[in-house]
């Protein structure tokens, strides 16, 4: 525990020049290009390519979660400017997404010294009607602002008022605003469940005729729901990463998918993103908390440093298996849970035996994720990315790490 808190984040620096950030997609998706880490060899391919790299009869776990139109702009009487960006309902999130007025969620606000007071209100055009949309800011801590949201007609649900309203929240290294062509391609294409303000980038890759192919290549596709918070974007900023703070997450699973996992164990089960790595992986954790402390509890949360301390010696089979025992003891058809599990050097990964994703920000929690996965081969791996004209970030290149 000592020894992990005390990593040096300057050890997970690498120098990236802007011009290496992609700012747009390709034309294709499956045109990026694709770094292949396969033991000794390190080669590139293009993303359309990567059955032909992927370990035979392979489970690929993708997040099925979608890109929320987060940023909502509004402008007082005054003139100000200020931007309310949802972070997360108070609520379970279908339940905040499908109800009518009023809901609260937990938002940044931008330029919040302007807004003191009062409430602000935004017109919109709803299949032609009118609509007025109202914000009034009921808390505020250092972290956030508890923000109620109401409009009229109130029989609205709030999916549709924010469809209309916001805009999609791409991420700040872009530095431009978004865009037509964002609506499409800063989502995957198997995007089902809102709720996130940033996308699951590795799975900006696929196309449905590149699924259709690896299903057709005998690989198993599966999914999970990891709704991705703005934390995501948050570079250490510590000295050592003991100090950080680990954002919180929502994961949702369905009982098929840890049955799947079970009849994968001693193969290959390769999530696609370190969102899928992380709901994965805490999974085991859950099962874990549940065999340390009984079936009976309620809150399923994975703590930043939980696998650190000190556990029983728990197999993968035995963990899933008292998931699967919690969930037909309280007759759940899908287990949500909420996970802030740090995955860096040191951690030993329990359920996945590869990773798809993209390159990532220096100094970043899923670069020290990647490292876990594959060692200092991290090093070696962005330099030939660097060297080799790939591209950076949420809309650049994939990796393939085994």
């Amino acid at each position: 525990m000592t020894d992990i808190r005390n990593i040096s984040i300057d050890e997970y620096d690498y120098p990236l020049p802007e011009e290496r950030i992609a700012k747009y997609p390709l034309a294709e998706r499956d045109a990026s290009k694709l770094l292949v880490l396969r033991g000794d060899d390190l080669q590139a391919s293009q993303f359309k390519h990567i059955g032909d790299f992927l370990p035979q009869n392979a489970l690929l776990v993708f997040n099925e979660t979608k890109v929320i139109r987060a940023r909502l702009q509004f402008r007082k009487a005054t003139g100000s400017h200020i931007e309310v960006f949802c972070l997360e309902p108070d609520d379970d999130y279908q339940i905040a997404f499908s109800s009518s007025s009023p809901v609260r969620w937990k938002c940044l606000v931008g330029n919040s010294k302007r807004w003191r007071e009062g409430s602000l209100q935004m017109p919109l055009k709803v299949k032609g009607d009118e609509v007025m949309l109202t914000a009034e800011r009921v808390a505020k801590n250092d972290q956030y602002s508890e923000i109620e949201f109401s409009w009229t007609p109130s029989t609205l649900p709030f999916a549709t008022i924010l469809e209309a309203a916001g805009e999609i929240p791409l991420p700040p290294y872009l530095n431009r605003e978004a865009e037509p062509e964002d609506r499409d391609r800063y989502q995957t294409v198997f995007a089902r469940y809102d709720g996130s303000v940033a996308a699951p980038t590795a799975g900006l890759h696929f196309t449905k005729p590149l699924l259709e192919r690896l299903c057709q290549q005998g690989f198993e596709l599966d999914e999970v729901t990891l709704h991705v918070g703005a934390g995501t974007f948050r570079p250490v900023a510590t000295p050592t990463i003991g100090e950080h703070a680990m954002h919180s997450e929502t994961i949702i699973v369905r009982r098929s998918l840890i049955e799947n996992l079970m009849r994968h164990l001693g193969g290959d089960i390769i999530p696609v993103g370190t969102t899928s790595t992380r709901t994965l992986e805490s999974l085991y954790w859950i099962g874990m908390m549940l065999h340390e402390q009984g079936m009976t509890l309620r809150e399923l949360h994975v703590e930043q440093w939980y696998p650190y301390e000190a556990h029983a010696d728990l197999t993968t089979a035995e963990a899933l298996q008292h998931l699967l025992d919690y969930m037909t003891l309280h007759r759940l058809t899908r287990l949500e849970a909420s996970t802030a599990l740090m995955i860096a050097p040191s951690y030993r990964m329990r359920v996945i035996t590869g990773l798809i994703t993209n390159f990532h920000q220096p100094k970043s929690t899923l670069l020290l994720l990647v490292s876990a996965l594959i060692g200092d081969r991290w090093k070696e791996a962005y330099r030939f990315a660097l060297d080799n004209g790939f591209r950076f970030l949420s809309y650049g290149d994939s990796c393939l790490f085994l």
